[in-house]
């Protein structure tokens, strides 16, 4: 197990592609998260077991894996058994859906935890859209809390950028765990203001990884 503290104010950067897209291939999403390393990555977050194992001989950082499967509700790591193949590919700390919705498998995020701990030793990042989330996912025994569903699951409003009035709210709930702000983070300066908000760190992606996002960003500018 790593010291989490080397990631106290660094960037990780998620390398992830949609399918169907060009870049959809597990070694290019390995060389993606070698670029970002080679651009000062503490750590990558890394979508899918391919990818994942892929990645793993790449680069010698810390690995944030998870298992995308569905694409409504509670999607990411949504099961135990996802949760066990993230790890078994190498993840250091796996990041499962950490909201308070009921999970496909029928068991509590606690039990998932619990057994994800018990059988594997990776840490978990719980991925939550509200404060409330991130309070019960520090009870149920969550090593680090990320605000990656921050705006989708209804709790609250989708923001423009990352939703920094939360991520300054569970930073004052002191829940006694790193705080990863996640979502929407666009660039440099917002990353900055996650950091003054209270994040421990950062996590970025589309604006680094994902090229067809960013290439409609500047041909939407031209088109005024």
């Amino acid at each position: 197990m790593f010291d989490l503290t080397t990631l106290a104010s660094q960037l990780i950067v998620s390398c992830q592609a949609y399918p169907g897209e060009p870049l959809r291939d597990p070694r290019t999403m390995a060389q993606m998260a070698q670029a970002a390393v080679n651009g000062g990555a503490a750590a990558v977050r890394i979508q899918g077991i391919q990818d994942l194992e892929q990645t793993r001989v790449a680069v010698d950082v810390p690995m944030i894996g998870l298992w995308k499967d569905g694409a409504d509700g509670v999607f990411i790591t949504p099961t135990l058994e996802h949760a066990l193949a993230c790890a078994a590919a190498g993840s250091d700390i796996v990041a499962i859906d950490g909201t308070r919705r009921p999970r496909p498998d029928g068991r509590s995020l606690g039990e998932t935890i619990a057994a994800l701990h018990e059988q594997t030793g990776a840490l978990v990042m719980a991925d939550c859209g509200s404060a409330a989330d991130a309070k019960a996912a520090a009870d149920a025994g969550a090593d680090l809390i990320g605000t990656t569903l921050a705006g989708y699951t209804g709790e609250r409003d989708k923001t423009d950028g990352p939703d920094l009035e939360l991520i300054a709210e569970i930073a004052a709930l002191d829940l006694g765990r790193p705080l990863i702000a996640e979502g929407r983070i666009h660039t440099p300066a917002q990353a900055r203001a996650c950091l003054d908000a209270g994040a421990f760190a950062v996590v970025v992606g589309t604006a680094i990884t994902h090229p067809t996002t960013i290439t409609g960003w500047f041909a939407g500018a031209l088109r005024g």
